[in-house]
């Protein structure tokens, strides 16, 4: 009786809302979406639902079609303390990288023009310029992430040959992400050597046979082995490389260009360092510590960077123009001096514990339900500094009326959506990753969850 009483298409598409729809757009996409959910209410039916009438299923195609035009990703507002948040879009650009991109992407540029001579140029010229300055390196390449930029570095230079690495460094970093399956795909042999918790300069050197290509490191950037360790620095592994003409591979991950001491964190590699000890292929991020967009980097020698650069695989996975001028702009903050007040992942690191104490006390007298201020701590997030934090005020929201999950809910469903924390069963919300523009709707998305 239930399938009997379900509604035709075309009765769900003389409703008015659907008909203007499929007149606005293509009208066989439209009853496309019809059929779909007349299909699915049919499964409903079969599960022991109701028949819906036509103005049901009119409403529901009606939403589908106002998803589907929703610009995606939605901006949110990031309330739940992790700086680099993955799940978020890691890195918030500075508002100079930001202009970059728009700029680009609004007409024509000299994207590959050299303006001087009126000939083509490098994508990359000034790009490189400025990583030789920043990392004292002899040459750079940005390509569109760090994974990529391994995996050509390895393909380049390594394909058919082996690549000794330490076996605590054959790590999965994210994802899925391991590098045996990057080196698999490179077409390099992976020679692990030493044990998961101790690696000696010895066991490199052992390992070097008249087909390994080269040394790889690899920083475990999302983890954190303590105890009985050893691990061989990076200059102790270049000497050796040296003595037997084998180049050093490095990715340090999250493209530190600052000291995360000075913040009261662990040492987190930096590039510089690493160029410094002698590596000749150095590989980093552009969108965790770094601060800018997705990009994969690579500084080193100008033999082996000259290597990946003229690789049929570096047109695959060349940066393309709005990253290449936001992560541009991004790496001009770091020549004046300016990037921990104008790089928003530096300026959330470095804000103090007042000033942080003094916003969510504000949140606080904003509401009209039971909440605190309360410290607690922030982390970095990204596969940056594992297990580091940093100390934070939070704003603690008592929701017993209506339950933390469903205020959480909420605020996902707030214009801008608002993504807090969950401890202790309340909500927290740490306005060390709110930006200070963002307050007031933060506020208002709030006010709107914890209301009865």
């Amino acid at each position: 009786m239930q399938f009997r009483n379900l509604p035709s298409v075309d009765s769900v598409l003389a409703n008015h809302d659907v008909a203007a729809a499929a007149k606005s757009f293509d009208r066989e996409w439209v009853v496309g979406l019809v059929r779909e959910a007349l299909e699915t209410a049919r499964e409903q039916i079969r599960q022991g639902g109701d028949s819906p009438d036509p103005g049901r299923v009119a409403e529901s195609v009606c939403q589908r079609i106002e998803d589907t035009m929703r610009a995606e990703p939605r901006p949110v507002i990031n309330a739940t303390g992790v700086v680099i948040h993955t799940n978020l879009g890691r890195a918030p650009l500075s508002r100079a990288a930001i202009e970059a991109a728009n700029q680009a992407a609004q007409g024509y540029s000299n994207l590959e023009l050299d303006l001087t001579t009126g000939r083509r140029g490098s994508r990359q010229a000034q790009l490189q310029s400025i990583l030789r300055q920043i990392t004292g390196a002899e040459a750079a390449l940005a390509v569109n992430n760090n994974a990529s930029a391994m995996l050509l570095g390895l393909t380049a230079l390594a394909a058919g040959k082996e690549v000794v690495v330490s076996r605590s460094e054959a790590v999965e970093i994210g994802g899925g992400f391991r590098v045996p399956d990057v080196l698999r795909q490179s077409g390099a042999t992976l020679v692990d050597v030493g044990t998961t918790n101790r690696t000696y300069v010895r066991d490199y050197d052992e390992a070097v046979t008249g087909n390994t290509a080269a040394f790889l490191k690899v920083h475990a950037s999302n983890f954190r082995v303590e105890g009985f360790t050893a691990s061989v620095d990076t200059s102790d592994l270049v000497e050796v490389g040296r003595r037997r003409g084998i180049p050093v591979l490095h990715d340090v991950g999250s493209g530190s260009f600052l000291l995360t001491e000075k913040y009261g964190m662990a040492h987190e590699p930096t590039p510089q360092e690493s160029i410094k000890d002698g590596a000749g292929l150095v590989f980093f991020s552009g969108d965790k510590l770094l601060g800018g967009p997705q990009a994969g980097i690579v500084v080193g020698k100008k033999d082996l960077v000259d290597l990946l650069a003229r690789h049929p695989l570096a047109r695959a996975v060349r940066i393309d123009k709005l990253s290449l001028a936001s992560l541009t702009a991004t790496l001009v903050h770091y020549l004046r001096g300016e990037a921990e007040r104008e790089i928003p992942v530096w300026r959330m690191i470095s804000t103090p514990e007042a000033k942080l104490k003094k916003r969510a006390k504000s949140w606080q007298a904003g509401l009209e339900c039971p909440a605190s201020v309360e410290k607690s701590r922030s982390a970095v997030g990204g596969g940056s500094l594992p297990g580091e934090t940093l100390p934070s005020w939070v704003l603690s929201v008592d929701c017993q009326e209506t339950g933390v999950e469903e205020v959480m809910r909420r605020l996902r469903d707030c214009n801008p959506p608002v993504i807090a924390r969950i401890e202790d069963d309340r909500v927290l919300l740490d306005p060390r990753t709110v930006l200070p523009e963002e307050d007031g709707p933060m506020l208002d998305a709030l006010r709107s969850a914890v209301a009865q």
